[in-house]
């Protein structure tokens, strides 16, 4: 069968400009909308009868795409979902994309392909055939995200808030008496980042201390913690503090302290976030926002079961977070007694 990557390759176009033409028509350019629509239908694209098959027919099986599957977060949310998916009788797919788009698009190709029900997405992108299914179908599209909630994506979706998350870390520093602190965040194109630095800057705000803040990048890796962290500790001012956006950064952070003969937490502070099972091995064990991994996983598959047997569920949940309070954060020091 066809997919708008034949038709773009045939006309020359980018697969985004191929979806927008047949899902948003008003979007393209006449000249380029006529050549799309002759390529759809030389090549036999036919998206609308691919999408009703997805209620009429049923393999058994669900697919998973994660975007990294040896970073421990997506292990928890993997693990959840299988358990609640085999639980209802329903085998599990997984994909690991490697944050490529071509890969997204060619494991969203199975739904139309009826090789999978339905799709959670663990990811933070839809795949232009997963677009399209969600355009056709509506409420009724079998496609879920997990973790990576981001509104604009239109989908029922499994999430903390992650904003408030990242207000709760920063005021655990501020009541401590941190002033200039580092925030190791992911790739900016990331909602989770985004949201995040959303709520860590309206924290700094609140205290007057948004001048203070020192925004990192990084990519929820431990090698991009590891080099942030050597980025700012030779600043000079050098924060006391860092909130990094994931546990595996702040792993990254806490190695590169060690390295620098820095003392955490007597002279440096750091909070992570995940609550990855190591996280309360590590010395010191790690201060962090708790997610609960394993239930988004859950509540992710019961919530695409529930659209597949077309029930009436929320397609927001919000999940509760909490913070962990550890060994690796106390006040600087001077602030101490």
């Amino acid at each position: 069968m066809a997919t708008i990557y034949d038709i773009a390759r045939y006309v020359g176009v980018s697969a985004g400009t191929v979806s927008r033409a047949l899902s948003r028509p008003e979007k393209v350019l006449p000249d380029t909308r006529r050549r799309i629509e002759q390529a759809a239908a030389t090549l036999g694209y036919v998206p609308n009868a691919s999408a009703r098959t997805l209620k009429t027919q049923r393999s058994g099986k669900i697919l998973i795409t994660v975007p990294d599957i040896g970073n421990p977060f997506f292990a928890q949310i993997l693990k959840g979902a299988e358990e609640a998916a085999q639980a209802a009788g329903y085998a599990v797919l997984l994909g690991d994309t490697e944050h490529q788009a071509e890969r997204e698009e060619r494991y969203a190709q199975m739904l139309p392909r009826n090789q999978a029900d339905g799709l959670i997405v663990l990811g933070h992108r839809l795949p232009p055939t997963a677009r399209e299914i969600v355009r056709q179908l509506g409420a009724k599209a079998p496609v879920v995200n997990g973790c990576e909630f981001d509104p604009t994506l239109g989908i029922p979706s499994v999430h903390i808030d992650n904003a408030a998350a990242a207000r709760t870390a920063m005021e655990h520093l501020y009541g401590l008496g941190h002033a200039r602190i580092a925030v190791v965040g992911g790739p900016p194109d990331n909602p989770l980042h985004r949201q995040r630095l959303e709520g860590a800057r309206a924290t700094a705000l609140a205290h007057g201390r948004l001048e203070l803040l020192m925004p990192v990048p990084g990519d929820f890796s431990v090698e991009s913690g590891h080099l942030a962290a050597t980025r700012f500790l030779g600043q000079s001012p050098a924060p006391t503090a860092a909130f990094c956006f994931s546990d595996q950064m702040a792993l990254g952070v806490l190695a590169a302290c060690r390295e620098l003969g820095i003392r955490v937490p007597e002279a440096f502070s750091v909070v992570g976030f995940d609550d990855l099972a190591s996280s309360r091995y590590l010395s010191p064990p790690l201060t962090t926002i708790s997610q609960p991994m394993r239930e988004i996983g859950v509540r992710a598959a019961r919530l695409l079961l529930a659209i597949l047997r077309a029930e009436d569920v929320p397609r927001q949940q919000t999940l509760d977070f909490s913070l962990m309070l550890r060994g690796s954060t106390a006040p600087p020091p001077q602030k101490r007694p």
